[in-house]
């Protein structure tokens, strides 16, 4: 059904010429059948003529609609299929990707060697012990499966409106905990906005932020129930006391459908 769309859109421009020239010519027709019938004198002369300029006048009817039916192929179904056929050509590279679950054996150590050196434990820390102790930096927790090659993100570089969660060609699939911050002078509100192929091609407001933040921290949340499959633009934007946009930040997601749970990889017993 795909190649069809994309059949007739490789087509239009021909389909078109030849289009006009259907109409041109019933045009032509219609007009000397009308004629015709306004100068004849017989009845089944004016029969002929009415019947003549009633099929010139049906075949432009049917032209156009082909034409808006090929304008609407066009400008509506193609995208659409474009996005989603991209969109499977990048969840084929991230499945080519994965990693195979392998069977996980912990072996049990054996006893310990009575005869195995002891090792000095080191000075106890107290006062006196001149030790250095080093506390590691956390590790940021992954926000999600990331598709790459994503396009870019806009206007982020304004730390008034930062997007940590979701992250730039993250996939939602399911409810998620929005993170950033949004904050300016005389703050008034902060709006997250989403736009793609459910929203024609307009940004719908999906919550409200009330309260600013100048620290990374849950901002509101993002539900992709109801959103066709394919590629969004999500945007926060700031807003000062007077309604004027102050800062924005613009990330692309890819709504998916749930993914189906993976068969967990068996746990060999302790000791086999």
């Amino acid at each position: 059904m795909r190649e069809i769309f994309f059949a007739l859109d490789w087509s239009a421009q021909p389909l078109y010429v030849l289009l006009g020239v259907i109409v041109l010519w019933y045009g032509y027709r219609f007009l000397q059948a009308r004629r015709e019938r306004s100068m004849s004198y017989f009845e089944l002369e004016r029969d002929l003529a009415s019947r003549s300029q009633s099929n010139a006048l049906t075949t432009i009817i049917i032209a156009i609609q082909v034409v808006i039916l090929l304008v609407g192929v066009q400008l509506r179904a193609v995208p659409f299929l474009e996005a989603e056929r991209d969109l499977d050509t990048v969840e084929a590279a991230v499945a080519a990707e994965d990693v195979q679950d392998i069977d996980f054996d912990t072996p049990t150590p054996g006893p310990p060697d009575p005869d195995a050196a002891v090792f000095d434990q080191g000075t106890p820390l107290g006062i006196e012990a001149d030790i250095i102790v080093l506390t590691p930096t956390l590790t940021p927790t992954p926000v999600g499966t990331i598709v790459p090659n994503a396009p870019p993100v806009e206007g982020c570089e304004d730390e008034r409106a930062r997007l940590e969660v979701p992250a730039n060609g993250q996939r939602v699939f399911q409810p998620i905990v929005v993170r950033g911050t949004a904050f300016t002078s005389n703050f008034t509100e902060a709006k997250l906005e989403i736009n793609g192929p459910e929203t024609n091609g307009q940004y719908w407001v999906t919550s409200t932020v009330d309260s600013e933040t100048q620290q990374v921290t849950d901002i509101g949340q993002f539900s992709p129930a109801g959103y066709e499959v394919g590629i969004y633009e999500f945007r926060l934007t700031v807003f000062d006391i007077t309604g004027q946009l102050v800062a924005s930040c613009k990330v692309n997601i890819y709504i998916n459908d749930i993914p189906r749970t993976p068969t967990s990889t068996p746990i060999a017993g302790s000791g086999q």
